[in-house]
């Protein structure tokens, strides 16, 4: 059963095409990777699949509801149940690693004492339990990467999108944070959709890569 689908969506801003009929299927559970060069679409589909952008043409659904049609929203993004993790992770300073975690929880309203066990449980989950108090500046490159995967799970998604989050880091820190990312997969069963340039990274993190170009997929693999 398919989770996250763009059926033939066309996007572009003014003159220029980003996506041109692009479908793609993603089940519910599987890991799926998109990879292609820089300025390809790649992160395009992820802004669409989260809401964050509509489709001119085509439409999006979400667990076989549609989402977004014809440049209309039909689901707002907090309604799809899909977390997204950007390149540049998009932490707020000013806040400890507990409140950059707890601010979706927040925003829907949850309960300062179900909020506190979250944040504390998924922080546990990921290495940071005794970070909590900690400010983003003072952690290191692959903390900051968990606190950005932490705040996107607490929410329990159904879908992470990852947006090329390891792209910054050193070989050594990336092949150990692919391999935390995998094992959260088999721990808490969401779907996985990764954009990525690298393609081992892909392979290593993927049942099946999707590679795109010019704003179209070309090819498809599974392994």
């Amino acid at each position: 059963m398919s989770l996250l689908e763009l059926d033939a969506v066309r996007l572009g801003y003014g003159r220029r095409s980003v996506l041109d009929g692009v479908s793609l299927v993603v089940d519910r559970g599987e890991r799926v990777a998109i990879e292609g060069p820089s300025g390809c679409g790649k992160t395009t589909v992820l802004r669409l699949l989260a809401g964050l952008a509509l489709p001119d043409s085509g439409r999006v659904l979400i667990d076989g509801v549609v989402a977004a049609e014809n440049g209309r929203l039909l689901i707002e993004p907090e309604r799809r149940a899909v977390g997204l993790v950007f390149q540049d992770l998009a932490l707020w300073p000013h806040l400890s690693v507990e409140g950059n975690v707890a601010l979706g929880l927040k925003a829907r309203r949850v309960p300062k004492p179900e909020r506190t066990q979250r944040v504390h449980a998924i922080l546990e989950r990921v290495g940071l339990e005794d970070l909590g108090r900690r400010k983003p500046a003072e952690l290191s490159g692959g903390q900051q990467q968990r606190v950005a995967l932490a705040r996107a799970l607490v929410l329990e998604p159904r879908a992470l999108l990852l947006d090329e989050p390891l792209a910054s880091l050193d070989r050594e820190l990336s092949l150990r944070l692919r391999q935390e990312i995998l094992a959260l997969h088999r721990e808490l069963g969401f779907t996985l959709l990764h954009v990525t340039h690298d393609r081992e990274e892909a392979k290593e993190i993927a049942t099946r890569v999707v590679y795109m170009e010019r704003g179209k997929i070309r090819d498809a693999t599974s392994r």
